[in-house]
């Protein structure tokens, strides 16, 4: 565990979630899904590969992989909702909670409302969080498919914390992507990321302000000391 204070001074008062390689084991099953979709269409992606557009929404996925190798059909549209229809499927059949998850929303919805703030369109938050039973847990949950921008723009983290009615400065973030930490600290927000030991290397988690292994490395005392 690393921590950089670099919101000192700051009182916590309500907590955003992120949801998939977070709170769900989901984004192996993302790269599972695009592996088979995209290379049905020719793509040549490999289940080697790192996720290159983890933390993205599923259109700019689609888009980033069409301008490198474009397909002759079908339309992108239809290839969202494919790959949105395989990754449901994938989550209830291979999906599980990550180490952490429910003891992390434990720990800060007593200290606040908490929020889920996720890349995934709205359907498919709803069926992920439905098949664990998390729904239920979060006053307000928020897709980045009703935002003119994707992370690593903060326009999903914003409206998620207008919903609470807590400004933007009073509200912690917890991520695992790069895009992630860069949209939070760009709507000035505290960060724990929780890095895959891949993705960990990478700059943008030099700004959050708590690196953590694991969501059950998250301590209520670091908590305390966030919502005084």
């Amino acid at each position: 565990m690393s921590v950089v204070c670099q919101s000192c001074g700051v009182t916590l008062r309500a907590t955003l979630f992120d949801m998939d390689g977070l709170l769900i084991d989901s984004e192996i099953l993302w790269h599972k899904a695009e592996v088979e979709i995209f290379g049905q269409l020719g793509v040549p992606m490999s289940h080697r590969e790192d996720r290159s557009t983890k933390g993205m929404y599923v259109a700019e996925v689609v888009e980033y992989w069409f301008e490198r190798y474009p397909w002759p059909g079908p339309g992108l549209e239809d290839v969202s909702n494919l790959l949105l229809e395989r990754v449901g499927e994938l989550v209830e059949q291979e999906g599980r909670l990550l180490p952490g998850a429910v003891r992390s929303l434990d720990l800060t919805s007593a200290r606040g409302p908490i929020a889920l703030a996720s890349s995934t369109p709205l359907t498919l938050i709803y069926r992920c969080l439905d098949h664990f039973g998390l729904r239920g847990r979060f006053q307000s949950v928020h897709s980045a498919e009703f935002e003119p921008y994707g992370k690593p723009h903060p326009g999903v983290f914003l409206s998620a914390a207008a919903s609470l009615d807590v400004a933007a400065l009073d509200c912690l973030v917890i991520e695992d992507s790069a895009a992630g930490v860069l949209a939070a600290k760009a709507g000035s927000m505290t960060v724990v990321a929780v890095p895959t030991p891949e993705d960990r290397v990478q700059p943008a988690f030099a700004l959050a302000d708590l690196v953590l292994r694991s969501l059950e490395d998250l301590t209520s005392k670091w908590l305390d000391e966030q919502f005084a």
